[in-house]
């Protein structure tokens, strides 16, 4: 890989791109800005109480909802199978961030409700994208910042933002 400010990265020898850019670089630049959300969110959460908290737990508690829903739900708003979100809903069980119930309109079938310790975590990552967010307008402008988002939004498909992500990786 080109270290920064040398070679077609930065736009040097063997660069070719509208705007001085390589067209490998723009999707890892625009994962190093997730990575670096992600990461500094995740150092807050465990200072902050929650330190067993991986980002695929977010998007299973997300998945899970106010409302709650059984482990077939979860499988199919993550886009993994039944097991799989089975044993990610065990997981989370024992972290203490779900309970099971039974659903008040099937008994023979089980909800996973988030719990007050799962509720909390999901209170403290919006509180902390917050945070990122104005760190980022701080280092940026919020001219550049809410240009960036809806720059994003323009080239992003109106339903580009799925909670299957973890599809792309399992195929």
């Amino acid at each position: 890989m080109a270290e920064r400010g040398r070679g077609p990265a930065s736009g040097g020898a063997g660069g070719g791109g509208a705007g001085g850019g390589t067209g490998f670089e723009l999707p890892l630049l625009l994962f190093a800005g997730f990575r670096s959300i992600i990461d500094d969110l995740h150092r807050e959460l465990a200072e902050e109480g929650h330190p067993e908290v991986r980002p695929a737990y977010g998007y299973a508690l997300q998945a899970v909802g106010l409302d709650g829903a059984t482990a077939s739900e979860i499988g199919r708003r993550l886009g993994v199978s039944k097991q799989a979100a089975g044993k990610t809903v065990e997981r989370l069980e024992g972290l203490g961030y779900v309970e099971r119930a039974d659903d008040p309109q099937d008994g023979r079938r089980k909800l996973v409700r988030l719990s007050p310790r799962g509720i909390d975590v999901l209170a403290r990552s919006a509180a902390g994208f917050d945070r990122v967010r104005a760190q980022w307008v701080r280092v940026l402008g919020a001219e550049r910042v809410a240009a960036l988002e809806s720059d994003l939004r323009t080239v992003a498909a109106a339903d580009s933002f799925r909670l299957d992500a973890s599809s792309w990786f399992n195929g």
